[in-house]
């Protein structure tokens, strides 16, 4: 242990500790957030895209309302971002980006990957995102179709709903959500079957 974690740790536990002392935050609740954060996985995400390729309307309410979405399946979204969902469709394919940093929906889609924050990922995906997808996830995006990068920020969220493959007529919810990876959430794959 450094020197640096070493006091870094001490700041953190005062901050903590003067959070309580003034009735903002008590330590079971900070401990309770990270046992959610910790918990969270791309599975949650996979529940919602399953859910939404079999309901209609509650596509309809994740795409209006992706944080109320999220709570309708019991994923804690309180003291979260807003989570704003991006349907892919024949026209347009989305890819989801935090040009500053690493914002991402946590909630739903758990830790992002390294790729996720790296320099170069961020600056390709908005520079030649075809060429990145094609490239680096052998993601091949036909010219007829517009791909959209869009920013995740400190104060929204974004995920993908990605289209269904076909061949998947007549899947449970269960098994569809065993077919998306995070990858198609972020929308640099797709799900295949």
């Amino acid at each position: 242990m450094t020197i640096l974690e070493t006091g870094g740790e001490r700041l953190l536990a005062a901050v903590r500790a003067l959070l309580e002392q003034k009735g903002i935050v008590s330590t079971n609740e900070i401990m309770e957030r990270m046992a959610i954060t910790d918990s969270a996985s791309p599975g949650q995400g996979a529940r919602m895209v399953a859910k939404a390729w079999v309901d209609p309307a509650y596509r309809a309410r994740m795409l209006e309302d992706g944080t109320k979405a999220a709570e309708e399946l019991g994923i804690p979204m309180r003291g979260m971002p807003p989570l704003g969902v991006l349907e892919n469709t024949a026209e347009v394919h989305h890819l989801v980006v935090c040009t500053l940093c690493s914002c991402y929906p946590r909630a739903v889609l758990g830790y992002p990957p390294l790729w996720y924050k790296s320099a170069g990922y961020r600056a390709r995906a908005v520079r030649d995102p075809r060429e990145l997808l094609a490239s680096e996830w052998k993601t091949f995006i036909p010219d007829s179709v517009k791909v959209r990068v869009v920013d995740s920020t400190a104060d929204y969220r974004w995920m993908v709903l990605p289209e269904r493959p076909s061949g998947t007529d007549g899947w449970d919810e269960a098994r569809l959500a065993g077919i998306v990876r995070v990858g198609d959430m972020i929308g640099v794959t797709v799900p295949g079957v």
